[in-house]
């Protein structure tokens, strides 16, 4: 409930300056380039996100079994596990 579609977003007055076709084609440099330390810099997140733990949820290993891992190629991490190749 109460979303808004990204159409009625990008037509709010207060984004009226905004070229998004530039922005999709990543041809519009950012107004604000934050400093940061490194790669996993998170000095710019509130520590309630940055010190929050997680849980990792209990997946049915059948169900996992029979997704199609090959989707996930290229991503930093494939579970090998469940790594199959048709």
């Amino acid at each position: 409930g109460g979303g808004q579609a990204p159409e009625e977003i990008k037509g709010h007055s207060f984004f009226r300056a905004i070229e998004w076709e530039k922005v999709e084609n990543r041809e519009e440099e950012p107004p604000f380039v934050p400093a940061l330390k490194g790669r996993k810099d998170l000095a710019h997140f509130d520590t309630d996100f940055t010190a929050a733990t997680t849980d990792l949820t209990p997946t049915d290993k059948l169900f996992m079994m029979n997704l199609d891992q090959t989707d996930f190629i290229g991503f930093s991490y494939l579970n090998p596990e469940f790594l199959t190749y048709a």
